[in-house]
């Protein structure tokens, strides 16, 4: 059977949204995007859960878990039926799927197991580059840790990323360790010691050829 992937989305005045990349970057790895709808029981999310191989959390407004500090003027804090939503699935799959979380997704699988997050990065980090497009960011290298499974994965040990985050991790979660940093020591990549969940804060999902092996991957790992 094709890997069946299951896609969180924004949510905003009653409505939810995800951006085509994502489900045509799953589409285009042999996988079978299957959009969540905001669910609101427990029971609801263990049964939608039962017909996904893997979940792809995908970026969002402002992470409220785990934050230190306080988010800035210009990040809008995540809806709270989004944040239920997105705990109710991420806790009916954790043990037992593969995990891809991108951006807001990584800071929240993070946040999940106990780690804690920035709420503006270039305020609370010393020395570090601005990372918001929209603050005017560049693309910048990201450094990958060799021994990592995002360094098999990419097969190298650095990649230009696009940057569209205000917030990042400060402390790693329990059962995780970090793969990638950028030139500020920035966290950059997570993943957890069994390689079964990893977490990108940058978005792979817009950055064509050279991130299809990262989907490609976590694709075949939901169909083993």
């Amino acid at each position: 059977m094709i890997p069946r992937i299951g896609i969180t989305t924004s949510y905003s005045d009653g409505k939810q949204t995800v951006n085509h990349h994502y489900v045509r970057a799953i589409e285009a790895v042999g996988g079978l995007p299957i959009i969540i709808p905001m669910l609101e029981t427990d029971a609801a999310a263990q049964d939608f859960a039962n017909l996904l191989d893997g979940l792809m959390m995908t970026g969002g407004p402002g992470i409220t878990r785990g934050l230190i500090g306080t988010l800035p003027d210009d990040l809008d804090a995540v809806d709270p039926l989004r944040d239920t939503s997105d705990e109710r699935i991420y806790r009916a799959l954790a043990e037992r799927r593969p995990m891809l979380g991108i951006c807001y997704g990584m800071q929240f699988i993070n946040a999940m197991r106990g780690g804690t997050i920035y709420g503006d990065t270039t305020q609370q980090v010393k020395n570090a580059l601005n990372h918001s497009d929209e603050r005017g960011a560049d693309p910048h290298f990201i450094h990958i840790d060799t021994g990592s499974v995002l360094y098999r994965t990419l097969d190298t040990p650095q990649i230009k990323v696009n940057t569209y985050h205000i917030q990042s991790v400060e402390i790693v979660g329990q059962g995780l360790k970090v793969a990638a940093t950028a030139p500020d020591g920035v966290i950059e990549a997570i993943e957890s010691t069994d390689g079964r969940i990893i977490g990108v804060q940058f978005h792979p999902e817009q950055m064509g050829e050279s991130m299809m092996p990262l989907f490609r991957e976590f694709v075949s790992r939901c169909e083993r």
